[in-house]
């Protein structure tokens, strides 16, 4: 049987298999057409209107290229089982996303089930399951294949040890974070966002061979790896968490934990079945609802259509000195409020404290320090780049910070930012053990906001201010009052 093609705008005509095509062709993996890639982001950047059906389709095309590159240059590695299990490990990856994808497993179940850990990788293993087990797929999977799929999916070599090593690199690589998921990712995400990335997938894939059982890459190479990670911080700094699309995704989130004693929507992610129907129509579910015990939840939805959202208050950049004490227990909810005026009448539930961190997908660390890379002349020694040897201009910090203040009600606005910065004025008096001026430890200037500020009224458009011209509105008018000839 002749390969499926589809036409992708990121990687043109993608050839899949019939036994991927299997997989595809089910209600699980098409229930991701109904899920967005990127959340609430879509709110604010329209463009953004992409799913995670089509990410996934990517991820196994650039999965089994990769993969079938290592077997057509390197014989020796004998791949041919292990690229189906990949591939198929590339296209279920994400079949576990909750309703707008990250904001479900990052916010909506630690909220209404803080019993369990979980997340989406957990959730992408249930549903493989469930899809063997419901569907009448005729692909020659044994139990041991399913179980190294699930482990590609987790990136968890642990699990099936007796595997490739390199392998684990491919799809959810935690040895140094770079996999074709990323790949994808960052490609379709600044296509649909109109935004340009230096980075250069294809060129490092081109340049990747596996050595000592890991997947190394072309000591030229490193400048591009460095651009990998530059452009997904720069897409964390500046679009997934924008702070209006932040502010939609914690109207929405409150929304759906409001709604969770109704629709039990925590508990579909024990049983496959139920988890099956829920996607990002969910909002339209309560949105139309009649049932009175989701009025609330409604009423936020209403304020997220008639863009009535919660405020971004303030931004505080913690120094690296003071990340450790400016934690969770000295910076909340509660203690901001604490400082609040007599006449202020803060609650609580006014104030959404979030403490964002951006670095290079591996914590404080440098993600390239645990590449290895190799020369054209003896292409299986592989070696370590400094950072010294690569530029003096690459980060020397990767991981930053970010104490970010939100308002459920725009009428607060003032007295919560007032509260946070009298708040941060009790360590700025007495940094411990900090050498660091006091103007380090003071929010941006960009967002104080006056004196006399007030939430200004919402204003609406009378048809006396509509942008059509006077002189036009009379040619219109003529038009629609002179009769056809």
């Amino acid at each position: 049987m002749l390969p499926k093609r589809i036409n992708d705008p990121i990687h043109g005509l993608m050839e899949f298999d019939d036994w991927t095509i299997q997989f595809i062709d089910t209600p699980h993996f098409q229930r991701l057409r109904n899920i967005k890639q990127l959340g609430t982001t879509y709110y604010v950047f329209p463009g953004a209107s992409h799913n995670r059906f089509e990410h996934c389709l990517g991820v196994a095309h650039l999965a089994h290229s990769l993969v079938k590159r290592f077997q057509d240059t390197q014989p020796n590695l004998k791949v041919e089982k292990d690229l189906e299990c990949v591939t198929l490990a590339a296209l279920c990856h994400d079949l576990g996303h909750g309703p707008f994808s990250h904001a479900f497993d990052n916010e909506v179940i630690p909220r209404t089930r803080p019993d369990i850990k979980w997340k989406h990788e957990k959730g992408s293993e249930m549903m493989f399951d469930n899809l063997l087990e419901t569907n009448d797929i005729d692909v020659d999977l044994g139990t041991d294949d399913v179980k190294f799929i699930k482990a590609l999916i987790a990136g968890d070599w642990s699990v099936c040890p007796h595997r490739s090593r390199y392998l684990f690199d491919v799809v959810a690589n935690k040895r140094n974070s770079i996999d074709v998921d990323k790949f994808d990712y960052l490609e379709r995400d600044c296509y649909y966002l109109g935004m340009k990335s230096m980075f250069d997938f294809s060129r490092l894939m081109r340049f990747s061979r596996v050595v000592d059982d890991q997947i190394t890459y072309y000591f030229k190479e490193c400048y591009n790896i460095y651009e990998l990670f530059q452009t997904r911080y720069s897409l964390h700094k500046k679009v997934y968490n924008h702070r209006v699309g932040k502010a939609i995704e914690y109207m929405l989130c409150d929304a759906l934990v409001e709604a969770d004693p109704v629709l039990k929507i925590s508990k579909t992610v024990e049983n496959p079945e139920e988890y099956l129907q829920l996607n990002d129509t969910i909002l339209n579910q309560i949105e139309f609802s009649k049932e009175p015990s989701l009025a609330k939840s409604r009423e936020i939805i209403k304020r997220i259509r008639t863009r009535k959202l919660y405020k971004f208050v303030d931004e505080f950049l913690v120094p690296r000195e003071l990340k450790y004490h400016l934690n969770e227990q000295k910076i909340n909810a509660r203690e901001i409020i604490a400082h609040q005026a007599e006449n202020d009448r803060l609650r609580e539930d006014d104030v959404i404290v979030e403490r964002l961190k951006l670095n290079y997908a591996m914590n404080d660390e440098n993600p390239v320090d645990h590449v290895k890379f190799y020369n054209q002349y003896k292409q299986d020694e592989v070696f370590n780049l400094s950072r010294s040897q690569v530029s003096y201009l690459v980060p020397e910090q990767y991981e930053e910070i970010n104490i970010r203040i939100f308002a459920r009600d725009p009428e607060k606005m003032k007295s919560i930012q007032e509260c946070f910065r009298k708040l941060l004025r009790t360590y700025i008096s007495n940094p411990p053990q900090s050498t660091l001026p006091s103007g380090e430890l003071t929010p941006s200037r960009g967002y104080t906001l006056p004196e006399d500020f007030e939430t200004p009224p919402r204003k609406r458009r009378h048809s006396s201010q509509s942008p059509i011209l006077q002189d036009d509105r009379r040619i219109l008018k003529h038009r629609v009052n002179t009769p056809n000839t």
